[in-house]
């Protein structure tokens, strides 16, 4: 469909877009919303929040599961990634043998995303089965992996204990599941300021002459169609530790542990992203990349050495959670 044409109800529509009227009513609807935001993220996901299928991030994903759930176990012969975004979590997963190549599978709410992380796969040499899901009613039938994996997802959920619910149920007895990435209360609080600082900071000294050709061409700064707009809406919750661990035990999970991390790395990470964003793509080398993960890789080891022992769990951002489907009773 061209841009300007309609879609059955008269209402104009950009090219591959949804509607005007969808996206309005996407302000008051999470999963709507959730599905045409990251259905317009697609395609630049992995570029925008800097996902790789290399051992940067292949010993990020690993590291982040051990953190919380050890190595027994290994290789899973099945899991499945919800809310799975463009993959990051499982392929990578996967590629460090926590998960078996054969048994992995990816869902989504949102369709490009799916079609997304499929893609993905097959350009590892790895063959994923994607479906189109809601986390609140997965559609794989009772018992039917050995780990249930997802990263920076549970916030999105309208219902997250509805959600552990349906990942309890499609995990085998003994199964687990692996959360990472889900922001804290008081540590997204510290996140979101330093990012609107290091903004505003951004945004005003590259429009001195000097530095003008380090600012991000002005259309770029702003969304390319209403729908990315949507992303102040598709954040729904932050995490308590301790909220966490009850929700999962509430959903009927046991062993369940919650953890965080993140607190210098986090103060340094975000206002990184966010500059990053604000200007020029030309002016970030691979040096600079490479030095600011390094530099990001030392602080998250400062904060799980020696902040970890003196900080309270509430202030890192990042909080993990892992719990286990109940063994069957032996009769």
């Amino acid at each position: 469909m061209d841009a300007g044409q309609t879609d059955g109800t008269g209402q104009t529509r950009e090219a591959g877009g949804p509607s005007a009227s969808v996206i309005q009513a996407a302000w008051d609807d999470p999963k709507q919303a959730n599905i045409i935001y990251h259905d317009a993220e697609a395609d630049s996901y992995d570029d925008k929040w800097s996902i790789s299928f290399d051992d940067r991030c292949i010993d990020y994903a690993r590291d982040r599961f051990v953190t919380i759930a050890g190595t027994t176990g290994w290789p899973y012969p099945s899991a499945l990634e919800i809310g799975a975004g463009t993959g990051f979590f499982l392929l990578n997963l996967v590629q460090a043998g926590v998960v078996a190549r054969e048994g992995a599978h990816v869902s989504d709410i949102s369709p490009r995303m799916v079609t997304t992380a499929t893609r993905n796969a097959a350009s590892l040499g790895l063959t994923v089965a994607g479906r189109v899901a809601d986390a609140e009613s997965v559609p794989y039938p009772d018992a039917s992996f050995d780990l249930v994996v997802g990263h920076a997802v549970l916030h999105h959920i309208p219902d997250v204990e509805l959600a552990l619910r349906e990942v309890l149920r499609v995990l085998r007895p003994g199964g687990r599941f692996v959360f990472a990435g889900e922001p804290t209360r008081y540590g997204d609080v510290v996140a979101r300021r330093l990012s609107r600082a290091t903004w505003w900071a951004t945004t005003r000294v590259t429009r001195l002459p000097m530095l003008r050709d380090w600012a991000r061409p002005a259309g770029e700064l702003v969304a390319s169609s209403a729908a990315h707009a949507l992303e102040s809406v598709v954040d729904l919750h932050t995490f308590v530790p301790a909220e966490l661990a009850g929700m999962a035990r509430r959903a009927g999970a046991v062993e369940v542990k919650v953890r965080t991390e993140e607190l210098t790395a986090a103060w340094f990470g975000w206002p990184v992203r966010t500059f990053e964003c604000a200007v020029a793509e030309s002016k970030l080398s691979f040096g600079y990349r490479m030095g600011v993960y390094r530099t990001w890789q030392r602080l998250a080891a400062f904060d799980a050495r020696y902040a970890s022992r003196v900080v309270p769990a509430g202030l890192f951002y990042n909080a993990l959670v892992t719990g286990v489907r109940a063994p069957e009773a032996r009769p």
